[in-house]
Formats: C-alpha cells, sequence, structure tokens
C-alpha cells in the first residue's frame, strides 16, 4: 500500500500540487480566476515554457544549457534589426532569429558531442558568446521601430487568445510527439538514461545530441521572436535569468537531472507553477525578494522529491 501511494505521487503529485495552487489563489485573491488574468498568466507563461520545452530535451540528454537566456537576447536583435517597416517580409525576420538560435544550439552540442566537453562549461561559454555579441550587434542600444507584422506575432489576439499562447501550445504539442511517438525521442530518453548501452545498441549518440541542443536554441530563438514582438523591441540585455526559470520548472516537472526520465507535460506544470506563483503573489501584493525566495525552496524541493524517486 506505501508503494502504490509514492508511485501515485511520483505520477500525479504536480498535478496536485498545480491544482491546490490555484485553488489557494483563487481563494485569496478573487480576481486570480478572472478570464483576463488567467490569460495574463499564459502569456506570461508562453514564454518560459517555450525555452523549457527545448530544456526538456537538453536535460533527457543528461545535459544543461546555461545559454539560452543569452541566446534568446541574441536571436531577438538579430530579428528586430531584420523587422524595420518597409524593408523585409515579415518571414526574414522570423527565419533569421530561428537561424541564430538553431545555430548557437547546433555549436553547443557539436563541441559536447565530439570534444566530449562537459555540457555545464561549454554552455556557459557560450552564454557569454551570445550576450556579448548581442552588445556589439546593437552597441548595446536596444532595436526599436519594428513593423505592425512583426509586432503582431506578441500583441495581437486569435478568438482572445493572445498569439504567444498559441504559439506555446503548438509548440508543446510537437515537443511531445517527438519525444513520445518518434524513434529520435526514444533515442533521447536512452543516450539520457546510459549513453554507453544506447551506443552499443546501435544509437548515433553525437548525431541525438547536437540534434537535442540544436532544438533547444531553436526554440529560444523562437521565444526571443515572441518576446521581442511583444515588448515592440529588441534588446540585447533581455533573457537574463531565462535559462534558470526554464530550468526551474523543467526540474519542477519531475524531469531528472540524471537524465533518462521526464515528460514535456511535466515541464508544462512547471512552467505554470511558476507562472501561477508569480501572478498570484503579485495579485497579493508580496515582494518581489520574497518571490525568489519561494521560487528557489520549490526548486529545492523538487530536487529532493528527485533523489527520493
Amino acid at each position: 500500500m506505501r508503494n502504490q501511494a509514492f508511485q501515485f505521487l511520483s505520477r500525479y503529485g504536480i498535478l496536485i500540487a498545480f491544482m491546490m495552487l490555484i485553488i489557494v489563489m483563487s481563494v485569496l485573491s478573487p480576481a486570480f480566476l478572472k478570464f483576463t488574468n488567467v490569460m495574463n498568466i499564459l502569456r506570461q507563461t508562453s514564454i518560459n515554457g517555450i525555452v523549457a520545452v527545448g530544456m526538456t530535451f537538453v536535460i533527457i540528454l543528461a545535459g544543461i544549457d546555461l545559454s539560452v537566456g543569452s541566446v534568446l537576447a541574441l536571436a531577438a536583435v538579430v530579428a528586430a534589426s531584420f523587422a524595420h517597416p518597409g524593408e523585409y517580409p515579415v518571414f526574414v525576420p522570423i527565419l533569421a532569429g530561428l537561424f541564430t538560435g538553431s545555430l548557437c544550439g547546433f555549436i553547443n552540442g557539436l563541441i559536447i558531442a565530439k570534444r566530449r566537453i562537459a555540457p555545464f562549461i561549454v554552455t556557459l561559454g557560450m552564454m557569454t558568446i551570445a550576450r556579448g555579441a548581442a552588445l556589439v550587434y546593437t552597441n548595446g542600444r536596444p532595436v526599436i521601430e519594428l513593423s505592425d507584422s512583426y509586432n503582431k506575432i506578441g500583441g495581437k489576439y486569435v478568438l482572445s487568445i493572445p498569439i504567444p499562447v498559441i504559439i506555446f501550445i503548438i509548440v508543446v504539442f510537437i515537443g511531445s510527439f517527438l519525444l513520445s511517438k518518434t524513434v529520435f525521442g526514444r533515442h533521447v530518453y536512452a543516450t539520457g538514461g546510459n549513453k554507453t548501452a544506447a551506443e552499443l545498441s546501435g544509437i548515433i549518440t553525437s548525431r541525438v545530441i547536437i540534434l537535442g541542443y540544436s532544438i533547444a536554441g531553436f526554440l529560444a530563438g523562437l521565444a526571443g521572436i515572441v518576446l521581442s514582438s511583444r515588448v515592440m523591441s529588441g534588446s540585447p540585455s533581455t533573457g537574463q535569468g531565462y535559462e534558470l526559470d526554464a530550468i526551474a520548472a523543467v526540474v519542477i516537472g519531475g524531469t531528472r537531472l540524471t537524465g533518462g526520465v521526464g515528460t514535456i507535460f511535466g515541464t508544462i506544470i512547471g512552467a505554470l507553477i511558476i507562472g501561477v506563483m508569480n501572478n498570484g503573489l503579485d495579485l497579493l501584493n508580496v515582494s518581489s525578494y520574497l518571490q525568489q525566495i519561494v521560487k528557489g525552496l520549490i526548486i529545492l524541493l523538487a530536487v529532493m522529491i528527485d533523489r527520493k524517486k
């Protein structure tokens, strides 16, 4: 009976915690469950959620990516520089941002897979390089005066649903499909669970690792496009701390830092927990400094539960 209870909590505990958080916040703040506030939570969560989906691939591979926040900023300024009114069609800045993010992720994966350098070191280096490149590219100034068609990506609605939320949902479905329904997804789990065994079974683990980090970079680039469109400017200083929020969402969602175990669904619940917590504490006028402490405690609790599993 005890083992069954523990297995139940291991599988559904994060969802139960999320529902309890919603109930508590709705009781403490009557405005919490209003439609406008719910859409605001989803819109705020969408950026972190997109980045966290990519981080899920990396952590299941027993890696880490500290560069996604800086890559997001670099992709944002590159995309914004091609999004001035009357210069290029809207697909040009989108492709430029996605290519920038994918290239950074590809370089991370290539060095990690081929040179066998620790992911922490490689992505730490890329974090500094990408941030510096964003500052050099813009001379340290934000890129402003973006076209209306570009700004619609982050600022418009479809049937009362913000476009960033729609993009987030699409990313979730595609990411979940890749991990759970494709050969590549099975190779990701196998490589993260036991790289040596995966290689002995015929999996080209270097290719899996490169593709996994490329996906993380691609989604960081996508998040940069959405964010720069939403705030109507590309800033080289944006995205600071986003890598920590993404890692927190993945860890809270039950993905093991040792690799081989995790789901996109869990990551999304983790991202929503962070979003709901931030929004609810804002409604309750709780200090942003205290919010950082609460977030840190939740991460520590999630890691302790993971160790217990």
